[in-house]
């Protein structure tokens, strides 16, 4: 007889929009194991599961903590609620929550302030109530317990069609709110705890067989939402402020992303202990990182680290539905062998009504490996010389033709996109240096055959003056680089061999020679002086550092405008990424092109 043994959930704190998906597990009559579904159309031994959702709710319901939305809140920002800033932001759970969070939080006062000035209408006196002990000089009233007012009131909710009630003792009523086995909490749910059963029900009489066996998870959080990154210019454009699809289409401009997502196998609460295990979870990253590559509405997306099984079952289908079409190349498995759908890779896409796909290319460094020790040391010394340059990481160039036209509309214009991760280890400097030296000939070759501009993107694992900058962004590496010293096998001599023709300049550079772009001085502060690159693109608790990059061909190419970058303070205070906001240690960077034949329209 089919037997329900267990039934658990990854995390127990859902998240509004992150689609909750209990493990059951089953005996079926030839006593194996399995997790499979059995649904009413394909019973087993006359018997299939039937599943259900409830929502306990009971008269109160109780504010959550907009910094630690596991926590009750216990006061409110009468701030945020005079200028009418979403009443979720607006609560604490403590007055050291509020005044640590205050630098952060006051970014949504001065955002609010803006637009009301901005409608033309005066500023009103923001605060009426008596100021408490917070530390922040910022009045906030407290919260005598759970919470029912107009800001947190569900109002009428609107249930599908069979929605049922069933009372419980304690004031507490049990609204049922899905009928399968995948539930997806919605912003109704907030601060209520969520009930999953599940049943063995005779396929005949349509009855239940047996007692239900049930979960219970703690009480429905918010998804936590960062402040929106804002677009800057850097050409003396004026620029909205925000990234709008819309208005690149008449300028003649594009975007490009360039993301690290953090692969899942690598999202261990080993590796990031301070971020909360909820927010590790793939099935709540996933949904975070889609609104926030989404919300950047670019017209190229280089992606590193994205799973082979995440790529094929989520962010392709899930993009696709936003107008982008992909290209994906996954690592090799030469080092790592094992399951292929785990293994990560690097994703390019882009938008079909922006871009056409013309060609693809693709580098696999383990083959390249290859050729050079066959081609330079002998069969004695190769399996310890590839020992250490197989490092399974691979490379993905796009060729694209744009849809859209500047100055000679006639004119075909194509575009040459490299997405790739040099993930080696610090201490192998040669490897690191050798296999970006690889790609730039392999990018030197296409660039030979056809005149096009060019972007080189993604995670090269390499610190601004590390010799693979310098190649990339200065076009050679000073022989008495000291990167150079580490070289066993002599794949880096002669030093002068290390260049390359290409006009590449690193995008985020750009923040260095502008002075005058409103918002400038605060990204200016954001930049390494000395390099000219930002302080950090990859910031966890025990590293922070730049290693993450999109390159240009200046002689082709014009920056327009880039996304704003974080601050480092604006982060946790002694954590880092990911966190609940942001779901990889790594930022996202942005820039808006133009080519040179292009011109604004005036």
């Amino acid at each position: 007889m089919l037997t329900v043994l267990r039934v658990h959930l990854p995390s127990d704190i859902p998240i509004v929009g992150c689609e909750l998906t209990p493990y059951v597990l089953l005996r079926r009559p030839d006593k194996s194991l399995s997790s499979d579904d059995v649904p009413e159309y394909a019973p087993i031994d006359g018997h299939f599961l039937r599943y259900k959702w409830y929502r306990i709710q009971s008269d109160k319901k109780v504010a959550i903590c907009s910094v630690h939305p596991t926590e009750q809140a216990t006061l409110q920002c009468l701030g945020c609620v005079k200028t009418k800033i979403p009443v979720a932001k607006s609560y604490h759970c403590s007055p050291k929550c509020f005044a640590d969070a205050w630098q952060h939080h006051r970014i949504l006062h001065d955002r609010a302030a803006s637009a009301v000035n901005e409608n033309g209408n005066e500023e009103e006196e923001l605060f009426s109530a008596r100021i408490n002990s917070t530390g922040s000089g910022v009045p906030a009233t407290s919260l005598p317990g759970p919470v029912s007012g107009s800001g947190l009131s569900n109002g009428s909710i609107t249930f599908y069609s069979g929605t049922t009630a069933m009372q419980r003792s304690g004031g507490e009523t049990w609204f049922e709110v899905g009928l399968s086995k995948t539930y997806t909490p919605t912003a109704e749910d907030i601060g209520y705890a969520l009930k999953f059963e599940c049943v063995m029900v005779d396929s005949e009489t349509k009855l239940p067989v047996g007692q239900p066996s049930t979960l219970l998870t703690s009480r429905v959080i918010p998804a936590p939402t960062p402040s929106p990154r804002r677009l800057i210019s850097v050409s003396g454009m004026d620029l909205a402020g925000h990234i709008d699809s819309e208005a690149r289409v008449s300028s003649g401009t594009f975007t490009v992303l360039s993301y690290n997502i953090l692969a899942d196998t690598h999202a261990s609460s080993e590796l990031y202990s301070y971020c909360p295990s909820w927010a590790l979870s793939w099935a709540y990253r996933k949904q975070n990182l889609l609104r926030e590559i989404v919300g950047y509405h670019a017209d190229i997306v280089c992606l590193q680290e994205v799973q082979t099984n995440q790529f094929e079952e989520f962010l392709l289908p899930e993009l696709d539905k936003h107008g982008y079409e992909a290209l994906f190349k996954r690592r090799t498995n030469e080092v790592y062998p094992g399951n292929v759908n785990i293994i990560d890779g690097c994703a390019t896409f882009f938008r079909r009504d922006r871009f056409s796909h013309v060609k693809k290319y693709e580098v696999e460094f383990n083959k390249a490996a290859q050729s050079l020790t066959d081609a330079l040391l002998p069969s004695t010394q190769k399996k310890n010389a590839l020992g250490r340059l197989v490092k399974d990481n691979v490379a993905l160039i796009a060729i694209l033709e744009a849809k859209f036209g500047g100055d000679n509309p006639g004119r075909r214009q194509l575009l040459s996109v490299a997405n790739t991760h040099v993930n080696v280890p610090h201490e192998l400097k040669d490897v690191k240096l050798w296999q970006v030296h690889t790609l730039l000939k392999g990018l030197e070759k296409i660039a030979a055959s056809a005149n096009i501009p060019m972007l080189v993107c993604g995670d090269f694992g390499s610190l601004p003056g590390s010799a693979p900058h310098s190649l990339l962004a200065m076009g050679k590496v000073d022989p008495s680089h000291p990167d150079l010293m580490v070289d066993p096998l002599g794949i880096l001599h002669p030093p002068g061999k290390l260049n390359h023709q290409l006009p590449l300049v690193s995008a985020y550079s750009s923040f260095a020679r502008v002075n005058t772009a409103p918002g400038m001085e605060r990204q200016k502060r954001r930049v390494d002086t000395s390099t000219n690159e930002p302080l950090f693109t990859n910031c966890t608790r025990d590293f922070i550092g730049t290693i993450d990059y999109i390159f240009y061909s200046a002689d082709s190419l014009t920056v327009e405008g880039l996304l704003e970058l974080l601050d480092e303070d604006g982060l946790r205070k002694d954590t880092g990424l990911p966190s609940p906001e942001w779901s990889s240690d790594h930022i996202a960077l942005l820039a808006e092109f133009r080519c040179k034949s292009s011109r604004p329209r005036r």
